[in-house]
């Protein structure tokens, strides 16, 4: 790890430099500083659109100017993307198959003080549930960059949740080039004794844990998955059969986002003894974004704890 961004202020980056292609569009509801596409607004500001606060709104106008050849990036808080804009999603981008590219911002608990009611910890069950739709959750700068390059190459709609926090780089600074695939998990540490996937700033967290077991002797590969739909099922089904436990970290639900994803893998190829890290049917609450990943169980330590129980129910 070596530099921080936040992932946010990295997508606001991408659009900037992505740009130059003149067919893509950037949609905002009023958050565009928070959201950093007054980056790209800076750059290319007759292609910038506030909407103002009418999230539905803008992505049905987003899934019009997709018909009409551009590549709409719309964007807003997860919160508001996820949940008050869902019925323009699945109907106007989805249901159409549009080139709809959903790219929401100060998504999980780490939001912090701003409280239950803009922490969205649902959005990954959501909206991978939703036919057609693509779902990515980078961990840094280096990684959201190549997420939305493949945004761009890739048709169809798209959900891309970022975060408020800045992170450390897992891949490199931004600009670097990465190896990074859509539905392709990346490797980042081989191990043999557990498998650690993590999305979003949780690969940090495991990253962070593997060193922690590796200093008990415990060997945990660390896996990004970085796209929750599609899903990368050979990696998974891989994990089981060479360490038989695995264990899944998200900030986010244990319902329905990673740690559920990758059950459904599990069970319908390769079952193994796993353990689920994230949120546990319950909503967020106003803190420090550090108080809030302890007290909900979202910290190095806890993945230990976590892949020790796996290890020892295998």
């Amino acid at each position: 790890m070596m530099g921080k961004m936040a992932t946010r202020e990295a997508y606001g980056r991408a659009l900037a430099e992505f740009g130059t292609d003149e067919r893509m569009v950037v949609l905002d509801a009023d958050l565009s500083k928070s959201t950093y596409t007054v980056t790209f607004k800076k750059v290319f500001p007759e292609r910038h659109f506030n909407m103002g606060i009418a999230e539905g709104n803008m992505m049905t106008v987003a899934a019009g100017m997709a018909t009409c050849g551009k590549i709409p990036f719309a964007s807003t808080f997860a919160i508001f993307a996820a949940e008050r804009a869902l019925e323009q999603i699945r109907n106007s981008a989805c249901y159409t198959n549009l080139g709809v590219k959903v790219c929401a911002t100060h998504a999980g608990i780490t939001v912090g003080e701003d409280g239950a009611s803009h922490q969205c910890v649902e959005d990954l069950a959501i909206m991978r549930a939703l036919p057609n739709m693509h779902v990515m959750s980078p961990c840094d700068g280096a990684s959201t960059r190549a997420a939305i390059r493949i945004a761009m190459d890739t048709p169809g709609p798209f959900y891309i949740r970022l975060g408020r926090l800045a992170v450390e780089d897992v891949y490199g600074a931004y600009g670097d080039e990465i190896d990074f695939k859509l539905g392709k998990a990346n490797t980042i540490r081989q191990g043999t004794d557990v498998t650690l996937i993590g999305t979003g700033m949780m690969v940090q967290q495991c990253m962070t844990a593997a060193d922690m077991l590796a200093a008990e002797g415990i060997s945990a590969r660390v896996l990004d998955m970085h796209t929750i739909k599609p899903i990368d099922v050979d990696a998974i089904v891989k994990a089981s059969k060479e360490t038989g436990a695995i264990v899944t970290a998200e900030e986010h639900s244990v319902i329905g986002g990673l740690g559920g994803a990758v059950a459904e893998v599990l069970t319908e190829n390769a079952p193994c003894i796993q353990r689920r890290i994230g949120l546990k049917d319950v909503f967020g609450q106003s803190g420090k974004p550090a108080a809030l990943l302890e007290l909900y169980h979202l910290m190095p330590i806890d993945i230990v704890k976590a892949a020790k129980e796996a290890i020892a129910a295998r």
